[in-house]
C-alpha cells in the first residue's frame, strides 16, 4: 500500500516514521522548515519504545506529484483540516481512504464535506508526543495505537488491508466494532484532560490527585458522556470510572497538546474540543456548564494567540 502522512508533528511524525521504519511505502506531505529538515537531516524519533531515524524519508509539498495513494492519514491541527482536505485532492483515487487522527469529534464530517464521504473513515490515535524541532519528534508517554473504521461500521476489505499493513510495520492498529463509540470514548478523555490541564497549567499528576480538580474533571466527563448519548452513542454507566482510570494510568508529567499550545501562547484546538462540546450541547439541549466554563476561561488566551 502507498500511504501519505499529512503533517509530521507529534502524531504524523511518530506514526508516519514508525510505518516507514517498518518498511511501509510512506510519503510525508509537509512544508516549510519541516520539509527542509526531512530532506536535509531526515526524521528522528526519540521514543520510550525505542529511538529510530529515517535518514531519507520521502517528503514533498506537492501533492500533484505524488499521484493516487491507498490511504491518507491527516495529522494536522483541527483548524487546518479544511485546508488540508483541499490540498490532498490530487492524491485521492476511487478507493483511497482518508483517515483523520485529530483530537476533535467532527474531523470526519469536515473532510467528507470536501473530499466525499465515501473516501473518509473515522479515525483516532493514542500517544503523548511532541515536536522537539522540525523533523525531530519525542514520544514521551502512552502505548501508541491507531484505530479506524468505515463510518457505517462495515468491515470492509480496504480497512482490513490498512490494519494489516500497519501491524506489519509495527504500529498497533485496530478496527473497533463501532467507530463512533471509539471516537466519543477518546473525545471524552482528551477534551476533559485538555480543559483541566490548560486551566490549571500543571501536569496531570498534580491535578488528578487533588479532590477539587478531580471532581471538576468528573463533571466534565459526565457532561460529554451525556452529550454522546444525546447523539446516539452510549458510552455506558462506567464511562466516568473508565476515563478516570485512563487519567490515572498516564505518566504523572503528561500534558495534552492543547494544554501545551495554550501555555506556549500558540493557537490550539480549543474550538474543536471544548468549543465543540458547548456547540453540540446547545444544539442537543444538553447542559454542559463545566465544559462551558473551561472554554470561556481559555478563550481569551486562544484569541490572543491567534492575533499574534
Amino acid at each position: 500500500m502507498r500511504i501519505a502522512i499529512i503533517g509530521a508533528g507529534g502524531v504524523g511524525g511518530y506514526f508516519g516514521g514508525k510505518l516507514a521504519n517498518g518498511g511501509a511505502d510512506v510519503v510525508f506531505v509537509v512544508r516549510g522548515a519541516t520539509l527542509e529538515a526531512l530532506r536535509t537531516r531526515g526524521l528522528r524519533v526519540d521514543s520510550i519504545k525505542g529511538d529510530f531515524v529515517i535518514e531519507h524519508p520521502n517528503a514533498t509539498d506537492d501533492t500533484a506529484s505524488v499521484g493516487n495513494v491507498d490511504a491518507i492519514f491527516v495529522t494536522v491541527k483541527a483548524w487546518q483540516i479544511e485546508e488540508a482536505a483541499r490540498h490532498i485532492k490530487p492524491m485521492i483515487g476511487e478507493n483511497t481512504m482518508v483517515i483523520p487522527l485529530e483530537n476533535g469529534i467532527d474531523a470526519s464530517d469536515q473532510l467528507a464535506a470536501i473530499v466525499g464521504r465515501d473516501q473518509v473513515l473515522g479515525g483516532l490515535c493514542g500517544i503523548v508526543s511532541f515536536i522537539v524541532a522540525p523533523g525531530h519528534i519525542r514520544h514521551a508517554g502512552a502505548e501508541p495505537f491507531v484505530m479506524f473504521g468505515e463510518l457505517d461500521n462495515r468491515r470492509s476489505a480496504r480497512v482490513e488491508q490498512l490494519r494489516d499493513e500497519c501491524v506489519r510495520a509495527g504500529v498497533q492498529a485496530d478496527i473497533p466494532s463501532d467507530i463512533h463509540h471509539a471516537l466519543w470514548s477518546k473525545f471524552v478523555f482528551i477534551a476533559a484532560m485538555s480543559g483541566i490541564g490548560a486551566a490549571t497549567r500543571v501536569p496531570i499528576g498534580e491535578w488528578r490527585s487533588m479532590p477539587e480538580t478531580r471532581d471538576l474533571a468528573t463533571c466534565a466527563i459526565r457532561e460529554i458522556a451525556d452529550l454522546a448519548r444525546a447523539r446516539g452513542v452510549e458510552l455506558g454507566a462506567e464511562a466516568v470510572d473508565r476515563t478516570l482510570a485512563r487519567f490515572d494510568a498516564l505518566n504523572a508529567e503528561a500534558t495534552s497538546s492543547l494544554q501545551r499550545d495554550i501555555i506556549d501562547g500558540k493557537p490550539s484546538e480549543l474550538d474543536a474540543q471544548l468549543g465543540a462540546v458547548v456547540r453540540l450541547g446547545r444544539a442537543a439541549g444538553v447542559p454542559t456548564p463545566v465544559c462551558a466554563m473551561l472554554h470561556t476561561l481559555l478563550l481569551p488566551q486562544e484569541q490572543n494567540a491567534r492575533k499574534r
